[in-house]
């Protein structure tokens, strides 16, 4: 070790070539994330022992209608051998859970709402992940159930890895023109349903309907010999359901209510028209005092009135929220897409500004109406934006990190030049991390067909081995310096250094790498173990090829001699 060291000190063009080696793969390692090579994710998927389906019919479907989907799903899935029960919530939301905390699920209470519970065998004895059974069953689902209700919308919703979030995309479209806000969402909807990757589009919003209201005309219900209660009864008798009589039972102290109305198939309206509504009361009559019978419909007047959907508020302004989620792929590259998309749209008939600087909310866009002045807010959130946030966190931290390291080594050097040496390899150990992500995506990749991506954890993992890369650089730096003062050549004292704690740093990686191999096997903090093995391995090669050919180039490593000394 200490020949080749030596060799290398001694030889500009060895030299030369270890510092154009180490450039190279550091710039090849670097541009692994903007060319994709190295996917970068919040956090991976998770495998649990259960998922949940959310059921949105329109707001106007009945709860046979909303019972006809989750029929569908159900008769679907209880085909699976990995599926031990299921668990149908119609008209409302689930017991809470995970996920359900943050997605609104204990505010569900419309006949248009439903929810799934799919409970599965252990992850533990069962080959595909949950995340991996959604990947195949949503397509299976969506194509054979959401045609029986049109414009529903059902969503695969699995336990998540991290912090829960409403969904993976959230675009929140705040604007005063409720019109035009609700245009423009569904053109935003439209276009995220065009990006490759996402999937359970969702515009969370009422659907739009036209109702009737039956107004008693009380002039010719007076003519026709009958009273307004009597109008009112038959038809809460015939639709809603009214109570005629009691039963008394030796079983309870309390009177049984005895309801009537009509059947299911009898009081339904066919397709919902003012025609169909005219049909089904003419076939209700009422017999007035002369014992003739009266059709309902000549006793009331029809009105149609639009539906009022809810208006949902944030910050005091009014929004509308769009919801998507991601299928196996990172929520990085399918916003940007889209993002790119709706800049390319909404400029044909907006004027479209993005907001300047590196602040949370880069991502964002202002719309102008060329036409109306009305502004729009264009707003990115979900867990995109914790991972945005996340992300510049971590940056943040690692950034402090080095400058503290930074200014610790300039107090105790009194140099720049030394200080820089040991940040450099303790940064370079990232080439260990890219690379060991890429490695690790392919075999994934060949292995299980998912993607392994560069992830919080890796980051977390990558802060860590600042300081224990540091150390390695350290060693040699003050090795070398005291062999120095001992007289000794200052090349030769940087091989002898370099092979005498080649042995301590080489050992000190291999516990690394030893103690991680268990954790890199987590589907969580697979991320931070990866980290760990691949940055060890790329900053003890740092640390005893390419630390030396720095120090060898930097006076500072000359001790300096008091006046004592100099005599």
């Amino acid at each position: 070790m200490e020949k080749i060291i030596y060799s290398i000190l001694t030889s500009t063009s060895k030299k030369r070539m270890v510092v154009a080696i180490v450039l190279l793969t550091l710039m090849g390692s670097v541009m692994m994330i903007p060319t994709k090579l190295v996917l970068a994710k919040m956090l991976p998927g998770k495998s649990a022992n259960t998922f949940t389906i959310y059921v949105d019919t329109p707001t106007n479907s009945s709860i046979m209608q909303t019972k006809s989907v989750t029929t569908c799903i159900v008769d679907l899935l209880k085909n699976e051998k990995e599926i031990t029960d299921m668990e149908v919530y119609l008209g409302q939301g689930a017991p809470l859970d995970y996920a359900g905390l943050v997605k609104g699920s204990a505010l569900k209470g419309l006949k248009s709402q439903a929810e799934i519970v799919i409970n599965l065998t252990d992850k533990h004895h069962r080959d595909e992940a949950s995340y991996m059974m959604v990947h195949r069953l949503r397509p299976l689902v969506n194509e054979k159930c959401n045609p029986i209700v049109p414009e529903t919308t059902i969503k695969f919703v699995e336990m998540p890895s991290g912090p829960p979030t409403l969904a993976t995309i959230v675009v929140e479209l705040f604007g005063k023109d409720q019109k035009l806000t609700r245009q423009t969402a569904g053109e935003v909807a439209n276009i995220l349903g065009e990006t490759e990757g996402l999937v359970d589009i969702d515009i969370m919003q009422d659907t739009l309907f036209t109702k009737y209201e039956l107004v008693p005309d009380k002039e010719k219900i007076i003519r026709s010999a009958l009273s307004v209660s009597q109008v009112n009864q038959i038809i809460y008798l015939a639709f809603q359901g009214h109570q005629v009589a009691v039963k008394n039972t030796r079983n309870q102290q309390d009177q049984i209510p005895i309801f009537v109305r009509l059947t299911d198939e009898t009081r339904t309206v066919d397709d919902g028209s003012k025609n169909a509504l005219i049909a089904k009361l003419s076939s209700l009559k009422l017999m007035n005092q002369m014992g003739i019978m009266v059709p309902l419909r000549e006793l009331v007047k029809i009105n149609p009135v639009e539906s009022n959907p809810a208006i949902f508020r944030k910050n005091l302004q009014n929004l509308v929220t769009i919801t998507a989620e991601c299928d196996m792929v990172s929520q990085v590259y399918p916003l940007l897409e889209a993002r790119d998309k709706m800049i390319e749209y909404f400029s044909k008939k907006f004027e479209v500004t993005k907001i300047p600087g590196m602040s949370t909310y880069m991502f964002d866009l202002n719309l102008l109406d060329k036409e109306s002045g009305q502004k729009m807010l264009l707003r990115w959130d979900g867990e995109m934006k914790v991972s945005l946030d996340t992300f510049r966190d971590l940056g943040g931290a690692f950034i402090a990190a080095l400058v503290l390291m930074f200014l610790l080594m300039v107090v105790y050097y009194k140099s720049f030049a030394l200080s820089g040496i040991v940040l450099a390899g303790s940064f370079l150990s990232i080439i260990g991390v890219l690379a060991g992500h890429y490695i690790t995506d392919k075999i994934a990749l060949i292995f299980s067909g998912t993607n392994f991506f560069l992830t919080a954890t890796s980051l977390i993992g990558f802060i860590s081995l600042m300081g224990i890369s540091a150390r390695s650089s350290l060693l040699l730096i003050d090795f070398s310096k005291s062999l120095i003062a001992d007289g000794i050549e200052k090349k030769r004292a940087i091989a002898i250094a370099t092979s005498t704690r080649a042995k301590p740093i080489l050992l000190t990686a291999i516990a690394i790498i030893l103690g991680s191999l268990l954790l890199a096997t987590d589907p969580i903090f697979g991320g931070l173990g990866i980290a760990l093995i691949f940055g060890s391995m790329a900053a003890t090669l740092v640390s005893l090829f390419f630390v030396p050919v720095l120090m060898d180039n930097t006076e500072a490593m000359m001790p300096e001699f008091d006046e004592k000394h100099k005599s």
